[in-house]
Formats: C-alpha cells, sequence, structure tokens
C-alpha cells in the first residue's frame, strides 16, 4: 500500500505542477505581487489557493460531485470566470504604463495575498474545468485507498503549487535588481 500511496503523491505532484505551469491571473499576480512584497507573495497565495482546494475536495468527497458534471454549471462558470479575467486584463493594461519593479512597503497585510489566492483561483474558469475533470477523476481513485489515498494526493497536488510558485515569487523577488522597468512591465503586460 506504501508503494501505491508514493505513486498517488508522485503522480498527483507532475498532474498539478503541469496544471501550475500554466500561465493565468495566479502567476500573473504572484509575479507583480513578488516584485512589490518580495518572496513571501507567491508562498502566501498559495495557502489560500491551497485553502479553497482542501475546501474543494472536502465538498466533493461530501457529495457535490454530481453538480460539477451538469451543462449549466459549467456555462455559468465559464461565463462569470471569463467576464472577471477580461475585468483584470483591462486593470492590469490600465496600469501598464506606470508599473515599477522596486519593492514598496504597503499596507497590505499578508491576508490580502490569501485572499488573492482564493479569489484568483475562483475567477480562473480553468481552475473548475481542470477540478470538474481531472480532480474528480484523481479524487476517485484516491478514495479507494481511504484517508491516506486522499492525503496522498492533496499534498502531492499542492506542493506542486506551492514548489512552482515559490520558486517563481523568489525568483521575481531576487532577480528584480537585474531587470528595468521595461522589461517588468512587457512581463506582466505578455
Amino acid at each position: 500500500m506504501s508503494l501505491t500511496l508514493l505513486t498517488i503523491f508522485s503522480s498527483s505532484f507532475v498532474i498539478a505542477l503541469s496544471g501550475a505551469l500554466m500561465p493565468g491571473p495566479v502567476l500573473t499576480v504572484t509575479v507583480s505581487e513578488s516584485a512589490r512584497q518580495g518572496a513571501k507573495a507567491g508562498p502566501l497565495m498559495i495557502f489560500g489557493h491551497g485553502m479553497l482546494e482542501l475546501a474543494l475536495v472536502l465538498a466533493l468527497l461530501g457529495g457535490l460531485a454530481p453538480l460539477f458534471s451538469r451543462d449549466e454549471v459549467f456555462i455559468f462558470v465559464s461565463l462569470l470566470g471569463g467576464a472577471i479575467l477580461l475585468w483584470m486584463a483591462c486593470m492590469m493594461f490600465r496600469e501598464l504604463p506606470g508599473l515599477k519593479l522596486k519593492i514598496e512597503h504597503h499596507d497590505q497585510k499578508p491576508r490580502s495575498l490569501i485572499l488573492s489566492g482564493i479569489l484568483l483561483s475562483l475567477a480562473n474558469p480553468y481552475w473548475f474545468i481542470w477540478w470538474a475533470t481531472i480532480g474528480i477523476g484523481y479524487i476517485m481513485y484516491s478514495v479507494k485507498f481511504g484517508l491516506p489515498g486522499i492525503v496522498a494526493f492533496f499534498t502531492g497536488h499542492i506542493l506542486a503549487d506551492l514548489a512552482w510558485y515559490s520558486l517563481i515569487s523568489f525568483g521575481v523577488a531576487k532577480g528584480r535588481n537585474f531587470f528595468t522597468d521595461i522589461f517588468y512591465r512587457r512581463l506582466i503586460g505578455a
């Protein structure tokens, strides 16, 4: 059984990493906030993201899974998420000319980064699609091995997100002295 749990953990890590590597709103804001607030931005945002995902896993195990397969839920989530992403893109492009790479000390508390991780995940239609397809399938497989299977799945999954976003956050925070504001604006605008 321990080999099976290791396989669940490892494959969950790799599959989650393939999703984490996809550009999206969490990555964009992680880059932006890491330039402003330092290397803590990525881990704090993923803490929020992970809290949301843990709640979702518990809800799916508690019987919410059939709701995700309904067409009207998929359409609603896609349209709402698309509208939110469009609004975020417009706001980012509006702020683009004034973006600077130096860290500024904001009165922003770490809690706002955690909340950003939650809200940005909810606003991303890809997040819902991933959980409605790959995530549910993986949970259904992992639950065959009881609580240890679910823990192996979730731990591998969230550690992939944490590893990638910590690396990005650290790289941006430490590398900001090597990049110009123009490079940063182009990176965010891409």
